[in-house]
């Protein structure tokens, strides 16, 4: 199990996250939800051991993350919103040079790596720099890096940018797997119908504290509305959509 307690951290003066407590069990999908700037990319830092909370505790299995962070990364699939990368590198290359890492034998490694090209359509281009890649096709390397180890946490964080439809329900369906086979899934997205469709609970954030933590069926019965967009738009949307849509269109007119 990930237990988060008080997870807090500041920059400078200023709270990007504040108080927050969760759980997420085998098997169960969390949707992690909020405006830009609600804290969600932080939480996500934190719990890939990036980022050092300002107060509270993360634990897995019931051991302080903090205590044994190797252990504990090597145990955790990463996909970050901005996919920082080495472009000069070769699909195969970077796909290699995560496995080392993570310590996977050379031949298991290798069948891994060239099943994963293979499936994202990526064994045309498996010897071309990262660098002549679109962005849906490092998305796609980035998946499989975070994969290749079999890992008992996979946090994805805006993890379908740049994916096609065909690929983006792929991943839904992966998802969906990966929690049938109990591993702990983090799915922070501004996805609203991926996040709706896969998630077995969905924390929504706003100014950095949680504002609702459910399932999103229990969170539209509560709230009356039709749709998790639409329990988002209520709970953590300042601005009066509809003003702020007529006013954009009145601005054309000028």
């Amino acid at each position: 199990m990930l237990q988060v307690d008080h997870l807090t951290r500041y920059y400078g003066g200023i709270a990007a996250v504040l108080d927050v407590s969760f759980t997420v069990s085998p098997g169960e999908v969390l949707g992690y939800l909020g405006p830009n700037g609600s804290g969600k990319s932080t939480t996500v830092k934190m719990l890939a051991g990036m980022l050092v909370p300002t107060r509270g505790r993360i634990s897995f299995d019931g051991k302080d993350i903090r205590d044994s962070l190797t252990e504990y990364k090597a145990q955790v699939g990463y996909v970050p919103e901005e996919a920082h990368i080495y472009t000069y590198l070769s699909a195969e290359e970077y796909l290699r040079l995560a496995g080392r890492i993570r310590g996977l034998d050379p031949g298991p490694l290798e069948r891994r790596i060239d099943r994963f090209l293979k499936l994202f359509k990526l064994d045309a281009e498996r010897h071309s720099a990262l660098s002549t890649y679109s962005k849906g096709m490092r998305q796609k390397v980035l998946l499989a890096a975070a994969l290749l180890h079999d890992p008992r946490i996979v946090i994805l964080d805006e993890p379908a940018s740049g994916l096609d439809v065909g690929m983006m329900l792929a991943l839904r369906a992966v998802v969906a797997g990966l929690a049938r086979d109990g591993r702990i899934v983090f799915y922070s997205s501004h996805e609203m119908e991926t996040v709706e469709k896969i998630s077995t609970r969905v924390i929504i954030l706003r100014e950095g504290r949680i504002v609702a933590d459910d399932s999103a069926t229990r969170l539209r019965q509560l709230t009356e509305q039709k749709s998790l967009e639409d329990v988002f738009a209520q709970l953590a949307v300042e601005d009066d959509v509809p003003q702020l849509a007529d006013g954009l269109l009145e601005a054309m007119r000028l």
